[in-house]
């Protein structure tokens, strides 16, 4: 029997990954998706906010507004990315992610991550703390002493391990940074071409259900 499942390898700081949040939305609803935390941002590529770093991402986030129409907002252009007490670190929200899976079960980290790039984006929260991490999990329904407990159980080295192996599945398939969509079957990978259609929702849909046919 013949088994498709399409992997997602991306990072919660990845920002053409919020540019494929829509695309990512879709597939889901055609077959199932998991998701694998690459830690763009984690260990020694942490990143302290700074005006630099304001400077490099913001002309970024324009362009991904202006091909997408996902929304950016002014609690994130002049509020997180104005704080410089603030830091980008990729572990956390990723341990929360996998900890979501844990305590809710197959697509609850998928929409953990959804509810996660908006916190960001949109409602410039600190998705690097603990605090934050677990109220986002609680306003997605779920339990929030099931999932603080699957963070505890997550955090450190299991999560440090999980981006491990999210790296070489990433080489493995052949992909070339985040986001990456590779379709597996019977193991074997494809990596799809997803910058064409961003921005183009129902054209995305309709290639990706022609691969599965």
């Amino acid at each position: 029997m013949e088994t498709t499942r399409l992997h997602y390898i991306y990072d919660p700081f990845c920002g053409w990954c919020y540019a494929s949040a829509p695309l990512l939305a879709a597939a889901r609803g055609l077959l199932p998706v998991t998701a694998h935390g690459g830690g763009m941002m984690a260990g020694s590529n942490r990143q302290p906010v700074t005006d630099r770093l304001r400077n490099y991402v913001m002309p970024h986030d324009r362009r991904i507004a202006a091909m997408t129409g996902q929304p950016f907002g002014q609690a994130y252009f002049d509020g997180l990315l104005r704080d410089h007490d603030a830091v980008f670190d990729s572990e956390p929200p990723i341990t929360a992610i996998l900890a979501a899976l844990d305590a809710g079960g197959e697509g609850r980290d998928l929409d953990l991550l959804a509810r996660l790039q908006r916190a960001h984006y949109v409602e410039g929260r600190r998705i690097a703390d603990a605090g934050v991490l677990a109220e986002m999990a609680a306003d997605i329904g779920l339990d929030r002493p099931a999932f603080e407990a699957a963070y505890a159980a997550r955090e450190g080295q299991p999560t440090r391990d999980h981006i491990a192996k999210s790296r070489a599945l990433l080489a493995h398939a052949g992909g070339q940074g985040f986001p990456t969509f590779a379709l597996e079957r019977n193991g074997r990978y494809r990596v799809l071409d997803t910058g064409r259609y961003l921005g183009h929702v129902d054209e995305w849909r309709a290639a990706l259900a022609e691969l599965l046919d």
